[in-house]
């Protein structure tokens, strides 16, 4: 079967960019801080993924439209909140993302209620990390993209990516531990 090139353009994207949206708007929801305002980023990055597809390079379908949507992340926030420091959002946000505190029916309800604190607390800790930290650990540790998939997608080394995860973390376990005591 022939498929003409709009109908090739569509397949690829269905194959290359649609398998990837959540990862897409777990990243922009981090970015941005707000679920809304990453749904709004996601389908722009998602317009230009369309529009560049057939320069796909095969790389890696992940970090190529997680490139897309930081870029267009940060032109939209360039142009919506050029003053202002973006934070992660709530955890009713992450709830609302899917990648946050769910119920887990194996727990009994007191596990249930120390795992929720437990990642409230991470969130929190994450939500006030610098960008630039926050940026590493989101693609290594929720997005699981590779030390260098992050590094050809943020252009630094990836001892860089390796040092600002390293201080990711050990400003996330400061900052809980500060909030424990």
């Amino acid at each position: 079967m022939n498929l003409n090139a709009s109908e090739q353009s569509a397949e690829l994207f269905r194959q290359i960019v649609v398998p990837h949206l959540p990862d897409a708007l777990a990243l922009a929801r981090w970015l941005t801080g707000s679920v809304h305002d990453a749904e709004d980023v996601v389908q722009e990055a998602s317009i230009r993924a369309f529009k560049a597809i057939e320069s796909y390079e095969g790389r890696g379908p992940r970090p190529w439209l997680l490139s897309i949507v930081r870029n267009t992340c940060f032109t939209w926030l360039a142009k919506n909140r050029p003053k202002e420091i973006v934070l992660a959002g709530t955890s009713v946000e992450m709830d609302e993302t899917e990648i946050g505190l769910q119920e887990d029916p194996r727990l009994d309800p007191e596990a249930d209620l120390i795992r929720k604190a437990d990642m409230a607390a991470i969130e929190s800790a994450v939500g006030v990390l610098p960008r630039i930290y926050r940026e590493v650990l989101i693609l290594h540790d929720i997005n699981d993209l590779s030390y260098k998939e992050i590094a050809a997608m943020l252009s630094i080394s990836i001892g860089t990516v390796m040092s600002r995860l390293s201080r990711a973390r050990g400003q996330i376990a400061a900052h809980i531990e500060q909030a424990a005591s």
